[in-house]
């Protein structure tokens, strides 16, 4: 695998440990004691993927009889337990079974896949037919879901805040980017890089789920997220990149602290110098540029991204101005200067970002 940085790699999760820090100081032990297990979960994860990184080893070859250009996907069950990957349960080409969290995984490794190969021409996460591994069930009322260098794993939530993490297709696009961006620029874990990790993972999360919907950047609610929330939550989804800040207001989750602008940038040493807060404000920009380009976001603005983040002039440090001034020298070089490039121009001046 070609990475940049040699830094620390990290356990990427959808859910941010604010959310599960305040979860986990809540009076209900019905609320508490999974966001605290969770927490520890996490936490023992992030120590075993220092142990064990994939980092710099070579990436995991196609298995026997795997065809170029088609998903090899298997689904395993941890049976409540964080043995991974557990027991297999569906394989490739496999019927459908009657645990509709493992055909739901399935589905969504299935198009996320489909989106990369078919709008960017890449085989798999890491572009040379990676198979693509999930676990379900994973933990007692895991509160999330996370790619750890080598494959998927979802929880199935606490029933109260957080339902089974297969439901959001984005939610698993969003993890597997993780590994696409893994494979590529690698972006440091940490500040505005980290930022952008998770932003490059919310971005191709949305455009995995309107690319399997078939929507218009128009008739995409830019949410990440949604159907993940309990029905006693005030919320709508974990993000909104349409409206940062707006994806939630509920008395035990708290407002939803992603700003929108550079205006609300958060200086925090929490959450990896706060990576699933600033993300926002990258998000808001994609949105930005997408709505106002129109037609499939994963078309023209989509493209730009992806040419970014693949380029290979991304630094695994990048801050975001760096990664603004890529994204206009890109949509310079494949669309010239037309309105690619003065909706992507706008949309990181009115987020606040400036472009060298």
């Amino acid at each position: 695998m070609t990475t940049h940085g040699g830094h620390e790699p990290a356990l990427c999760t959808i859910v941010p440990p604010h959310v599960l820090d305040r979860l986990a100081r809540h009076d209900d032990p019905a609320l508490s004691v999974p966001a605290r297990r969770t927490l520890q979960r996490d936490a023992l994860e992030r120590t075993r993927r220092r142990l064990t990184t994939v980092i710099g080893a070579a990436a995991a070859a196609p298995r026997a009889g795997a065809e170029p250009a088609r998903p090899h996907r298997t689904v395993y069950d941890a049976r409540h337990g964080t043995e991974l990957p557990g027991t297999e349960v569906r394989g490739e080409g496999g019927a459908p079974v009657a645990d509709a969290t493992v055909n739901r995984a399935h589905a969504g490794l299935g198009a996320t896949f489909e989106l990369y190969l078919t709008a960017y021409g890449r085989d798999s996460i890491d572009g040379q037919g990676m198979p693509l591994d999930a676990t379900v069930h994973y933990g007692e009322n895991y509160d999330n879901a996370f790619w750890n260098g080598e494959q998927m794993v979802f929880g199935d939530g606490d029933g109260e805040i957080f339902l089974d993490f297969t439901l959001p297709v984005d939610v698993i696009g969003h993890e597997l980017t993780h590994g696409v961006t893994q494979h590529t620029a690698n972006l440091a874990y940490f500040g505005q890089s980290g930022a952008l990790n998770e932003s490059m993972s919310d971005v191709f999360g949305s455009l995995i789920k309107q690319y399997a919907l078939g929507q218009t950047a128009a008739e995409a609610d830019w949410l990440i997220g949604a159907g993940l929330l309990a029905p006693r939550v005030n919320g709508k989804a974990l993000r909104s990149m349409k409206a940062p800040g707006t994806a939630y207001d509920d008395d035990v989750l708290g407002k939803d602290p992603q700003p929108a602008t550079m205006d609300g940038y958060v200086h925090t040493g929490r959450d990896n110098g706060g990576v699933h807060i600033n993300s926002g404000i990258p998000n808001h920009a994609f949105c930005l540029a997408a709505t106002a380009l129109g037609g499939h976001a994963w078309e023209r603005a989509g493209r730009i991204w992806y040419d970014v983040l693949t380029g290979g002039e991304l630094r695994s440090e990048a801050q975001f101005t760096d990664f603004a001034t890529l994204t206009v020298r890109a949509a310079r070089e494949r669309y010239g200067a037309g309105d690619e490039l003065q909706a992507v121009q706008k949309a990181w001046e009115e987020v606040g970002v400036r472009t060298l």
